[in-house]
C-alpha cells in the first residue's frame, strides 16, 4: 500500500496485536520493525482473563490454549520455608470471569499473533528502525535510520520501554528497581519436572527475593523465573545483576527454589525497569501504546496484557468513530483511547510497585504479611475483579463481556494474590 491509513511502530507482542485489531477494522496498516526478521525473546508469559476474553473475541483462544497450558491453580508459598500462604482455583476464576487463565511461550504467542497480521493482511516491514515522529497536515509521519519517511493518517507507537515517540509527550527516563530476573526453562524428562506439579502456577516469595515456576507447551517444558535485588545496583555499580548476586540472593531459601537455580540461563539476565505513569498518550496523531506508554513491573503480570487491551480498545473505538463512508473520526477516536486507558494503567504500574514491595518483605512484616495471606479465603475475589474483569470501551460504558457467577465463600478475606511476575 503506498499511504496506509495507520503506521505501527514496534513489531512485539503490543504492536502486533494493534496491527491485527485495526485491520478487523477495514483499515490498511503498514507495521515497522527494527530487526531484522520477527521474533520474541523470553519464555514464558501469563494471560490472565481479561487478556484471553479478547484472545477470544480475536478468535485465536483455541490456537492459543493448543500452544500453551490452562493450569488448575496459582498458588503462593513463602521462599524460606515453603510454606503455601494461599491460592486461586483457576478453574473457578475461570467461571467467574468467562474466561480461562492461560501460561504460553512468549514466541508462541507472539508467533500467534504475527501469523494472524498476515491472514489478515497487514503489511509487515522489517529493518525499519524510526527514529523521529511528526505531525503533519494530514496524519503523520516517520522517519527511519536510513533516511527513508513513511505517512499515514495516524502513527502508533509500540516502540517499547525506550520508546522514541514517548519524548514528544515528556522528558523522562526509564526507572531502575534495582531487581533482575534470571529465566530458564527444563525439559519435561528432567527429574526436576516430575517433582512439580504442571497444573499450578507457583511464586515463593522471599526477603528481596522470589522464585516463579510453571508448565508450557502442554507440559513438555517447566518455565522458571528467579527475581531479586541486586545489592550492586543499590551500591550504583553498571555491572549488576550476575550470576555470582542470584546465588547469593537465594542461599537462605528452601530446597527446592535453589535446586531450580542451575536450570537458569546464566549468559543472559533481564534487569527490571518501569516508568513513572503518564496521562496524555495521544501527540495529534501519533498516539503510544503497550510498553511506550506504561512499563510495567512484573508482578501482577500485565504488562503484555495491558498492550493486548491498548489495540483491542483502540480497534473498538475506531468502530464507533467511523462514519457512514467508512472515514474515521480520528481526533475522536484517540481522544476516547485516551480517555480511558491512562487512568487504568496508572493503576496496574502502581500496585505493581507495591505487590513487588509486599513479595519481598523481610523480618516482622513478612510475617505480619504471611498471616494475612494465610487468612484470605481462597474465592476472595475484591482484589481481582478490577484487573480481570471487562476492558473499558467508553468511559461512562463498558462491554456486557463479563457476569460475575454468584459466590459462596466466605467473607473478604484483608490480602489477595493477583499475578505472577513472569
Amino acid at each position: 500500500m503506498s499511504h496506509p491509513d495507520v503506521i505501527v511502530v514496534g513489531g512485539g507482542i503490543g504492536g502486533l496485536g494493534a496491527a491485527f485489531s485495526l485491520t478487523r477494522q477495514g483499515l490498511g496498516v503498514r507495521l515497522l520493525e527494527s530487526a531484522p526478521a520477527f521474533g520474541e525473546v523470553g519464555a514464558g508469559i501469563q494471560l490472565a482473563p481479561n487478556c484471553t476474553r479478547i484472545l477470544d473475541d480475536y478468535g485465536l483462544l483455541e490456537e492459543a490454549k493448543s500452544l500453551g497450558v490452562v493450569p488448575d491453580a496459582m498458588v503462593m508459598r513463602d521462599a524460606v520455608d515453603g510454606d503455601e500462604l494461599t491460592r486461586l482455583d483457576l478453574r473457578h476464576l475461570e467461571q467467574r470471569y468467562g474466561y480461562p487463565y492461560l501460561v504460553i511461550h512468549r514466541s508462541d504467542l507472539h508467533g500467534l499473533l504475527l501469523r494472524a497480521c498476515e491472514r489478515a493482511g497487514v503489511e509487515l516491514i522489517n529493518d525499519a528502525q524510526v527514529t523521529s515522529y511528526e505531525n503533519t497536515r494530514a496524519g503523520a509521519r516517520v522517519t527511519l535510520a536510513s533516511g527513508e519517511t513513511h505517512e499515514a493518517g495516524v502513527v502508533i507507537a509500540a516502540d517499547g520501554l525506550h520508546s522514541v515517540a514517548r519524548g514528544l509527550l515528556v522528558d523522562d527516563e526509564p526507572v531502575s528497581s534495582a531487581y533482575v530476573a534470571y529465566r530458564g526453562t527444563v525439559p519435561a524428562e528432567q527429574p526436576r519436572v516430575t517433582s512439580v506439579d504442571l497444573g499450578e502456577v507457583v511464586v515463593y516469595v522471599g526477603p528481596r527475593c522470589h522464585f516463579v515456576h510453571y508448565g508450557l507447551r502442554g507440559g513438555e517444558l517447566l518455565n522458571q523465573v528467579a527475581v531479586f535485588e541486586s545489592p550492586k545496583a543499590l551500591a550504583g555499580r553498571d555491572d549488576w545483576g550476575t550470576p555470582d548476586e542470584l546465588d547469593a540472593a537465594f542461599a537462605d531459601t528452601c530446597d527446592f527454589v535453589r535446586d531450580g537455580l542451575p536450570f537458569m540461563w546464566r549468559d543472559k539476565w533481564w534487569r527490571m525497569y518501569d516508568r513513572n505513569p503518564i496521562m496524555q498518550w495521544v501527540h495529534g496523531r501519533i498516539a503510544l501504546l503497550g510498553d511506550s506508554a506504561h512499563p510495567p513491573l512484573q508482578y501482577i503480570a500485565q504488562g503484555a496484557i495491558m498492550a493486548v487491551e491498548d489495540g483491542w480498545v483502540l480497534g473498538e473505538h475506531v468502530a464507533r468513530h467511523r462514519a457512514e463512508g467508512g472515514t474515521v473520526d480520528w481526533s475522536a477516536a484517540l481522544a476516547a483511547y485516551e480517555a480511558v486507558r491512562p487512568e487504568h494503567c496508572r493503576r496496574v504500574l502502581s500496585t505493581s510497585r507495591a505487590w513487588g514491595e509486599l513479595w519481598h518483605l523481610d523480618g516482622p512484616a513478612r510475617e505480619q504479611r504471611n498471616a494475612l495471606l494465610r487468612a484470605r479465603d481462597t474465592y476472595d475475589y475484591s482484589f481481582t475483579d478490577w484487573l480481570f474483569g471487562p476492558t473499558a470501551v467508553t468511559p461512562d460504558q463498558e462491554p456486557e463481556m463479563f457476569t460475575p457467577i454468584p459466590l459462596s465463600s466466605a467473607p473478604v478475606g484483608e490480602a489477595a494474590l493477583a499475578g505472577g511476575a513472569a
